[in-house]
């Protein structure tokens, strides 16, 4: 039995490898990438030698063990593939990044400032949500944006990141407006992308009077009604096969590293912030092009409420909801990136693309 066992779980390794170098999942790799991976085709038929029925029970005893050592292994094997990295100052092939303080009335605005190595004549600014940081998961947002000639201006709004200032209303509708005139200063065109909690920040800025050339609310509340049994069924919704490709550029330890960030600095909730900040009421009030973004499976911010925000918005405004997206993957999903890219490359006019 011990044997069979062995044999079983040395087939679902082999499997698990050759299915990760065929689809280019790298992050769930334990060899290198030059390994002649067909080798590999004889392990796994040594694995079910004797046919699948005998080997039945034993497969599926060690299927999770060998996923398991799986993860682990590839964790180890690819630790330089970190996204993060991805985002630290400096000059690389396609782009360069500085790191920002820009002055506010109280402390001052970190931000991250992502330019194509190529002259640029409009930017984007990325409002993250609530509990996150500027590099939350913005790695693939800023290939998409770059990739279409655009700058970036990643921020940590307040109470969170590097942010030294509370959480507060009505103070954190300043950081969408410093972030866009430094922009201004520097670009001929600006566009913002507002995703949940920043939703709601980008177009109260804008509805205040916060001059852009185009917005793009990501999945963000009019209120936020939502349950313990909602945030299990958020999270259920991250085991979607389809954005198992973000593993071609992480590890499943840096993905989780990625979600870690410090707890929420703040003199007022995000519920009752969301609500001041009005997002039905800010919508008609907005001239700027105006693209809205919404997950089918969005847990928190659910249909309904997608639904409300549909309404609200003013005429011309483009709404999208997302077949398949939750509130946690729709910043991953590839048809959104490539959603973004062409939106702001058109009303942004960037016309040259790297």
């Amino acid at each position: 039995m011990f044997n069979l066992l062995c044999r079983a779980l040395l087939f679902w390794l082999t499997f698990f490898e050759l299915l990760a170098g065929w689809r280019g999942w790298w992050g769930l790799a334990w060899l290198d990438r030059t390994f002649p991976r067909r080798l590999l085709l004889l392990a796994a038929l040594l694995g079910v030698r004797g046919g699948w029925r005998r080997h039945g029970v034993g497969l599926a005893l060690t299927a999770p063990l060998a996923l398991l050592i799986q993860v682990a292994a590839s964790s180890l094997r690819q630790r330089e593939l970190n996204p993060l990295l991805r985002l630290r100052p400096g000059r690389y092939d396609d782009r360069m990044i500085a790191r920002l303080e820009l002055p506010m009335s109280h402390e001052h605005l970190p931000a991250l400032h992502i330019v194509p190595r190529r002259s640029v004549a409009a930017a984007v600014c990325v409002l993250h949500g609530s509990g996150c940081d500027k590099t939350f998961y913005a790695w693939r947002l800023v290939d998409a944006l770059v990739a279409q000639g655009l700058a970036v201006l990643l921020i940590d709004l307040d109470g969170h990141g590097e942010n030294l200032r509370p959480q507060s209303f009505p103070a954190i509708i300043a950081n969408a407006s410093v972030a866009i005139s430094w922009l201004r200063e520097h670009y001929d065109r600006v566009g913002v992308i507002g995703i949940s909690l920043g939703g709601c920040i980008a177009a109260r800025a804008v509805a205040d009077g916060v001059a852009v050339d185009a917005l793009a609310v990501l999945e963000a509340p009019p209120l936020l009604r939502y349950t313990q049994v909602d945030v299990w069924r958020e999270g259920l919704a991250l085991a979607q096969p389809r954005l198992l490709g973000v593993f071609s550029d992480c590890t499943v330890y840096h993905l989780v590293r990625a979600w870690n960030s410090a707890p929420i600095r703040a003199t007022i909730s995000t519920w009752d912030l969301i609500a001041a900040l009005d997002l039905p009421g800010s919508l008609p009030r907005i001239a700027a092009p105006l693209l809205l973004l919404y997950g089918s499976h969005d847990a928190i911010v659910k249909p309904v409420q997608a639904e409300q925000v549909r309404r609200a918005a003013p005429p011309g405004a483009t709404f999208r909801l997302i077949r398949g997206a939750s509130h946690l993957t729709l910043i991953l999903t590839p048809d959104v990136l490539r959603l973004l890219g062409d939106w702001f490359a058109l009303e942004l006019g960037s016309a040259d693309r790297i």
